[in-house]
């Protein structure tokens, strides 16, 4: 009887015991886990970013900021990542845009080429874009028509600002050879020589316009 009495009294402690020891092994697992995903945190997303922060503004301190165009007095204008829309016909004109140049709401026209939709305001653009340059409607470059997956692309194929020459010179008084050489120098060709296709960024083309303007 007292053996057994020993025996069965024995048995609570060492499930206690065991008990125990399973608590602190689960909590000994999780602390790692925890610890290493509060490092990751920190490295990754304080650390790092703030390095890589702190060397982007060192290094390429324009395009940090954003790519900020600003006039004489200081004032910022544009960015030459963004496309927007430009009145009259001394500035060159960029693609068509389905977010209205409005960078809070980037996105395409989502129209399928078999879309009547689609195939109606192209039409329309391409007539209104030969109408405005003097041309053919065979004659407008497809990306004046189209609009940039993103609608705020802010470049060009080198022949449909080409076609925009002539206009741009004739309403500023700038002769052609002016605007053609701004044209040019604002003209980039395949990244490294070869991807992409070379173009030209309207947004800071017609910048210079403006600054070429302003001198005599």
């Amino acid at each position: 009887m007292n053996r057994s009495a020993s025996t069965s009294s024995s048995l609570p402690r060492e499930a206690k015991a065991a008990s125990r020891m399973a608590r602190l092994q689960d909590d000994a697992s999780w602390r790692p886990a925890i610890g290493l995903g509060v490092a990751t945190l920190l490295l990754a997303g304080a650390v790092y970013a703030g390095i890589a922060t702190g060397f982007a503004g060192l290094a390429y301190p324009m395009q940090a900021e954003g790519s900020l165009l600003r006039d004489g007095s200081g004032q910022v204008r544009a960015s030459a990542w963004l496309a927007q829309p430009f009145a009259g016909d001394g500035y060159f004109q960029a693609r068509p845009s389905a977010a209205n140049y409005d960078p809070m709401a980037a996105a395409g026209s989502n129209l399928a080429r078999s879309n009547p939709a689609l195939t109606e305001r192209v039409a329309a653009s391409t007539a209104a874009v030969a109408a405005r340059e003097g041309v053919a409607p065979d004659q407008v470059p497809a990306d004046l028509v189209t609009q940039s997956g993103g609608g705020l692309d802010p470049q060009l194929t080198p022949a449909a600002a080409q076609l925009q020459v002539a206009r741009v010179s004739r309403a500023r008084g700038l002769p052609v050879e002016r605007v053609q050489a701004l044209l040019q120098a604002h003209t980039e060709g395949r990244q490294w020589g070869l991807f992409g296709q070379p173009r030209v960024n309207v947004v800071t083309l017609n910048f210079a316009l403006d600054h070429a303007a302003a001198r005599p």
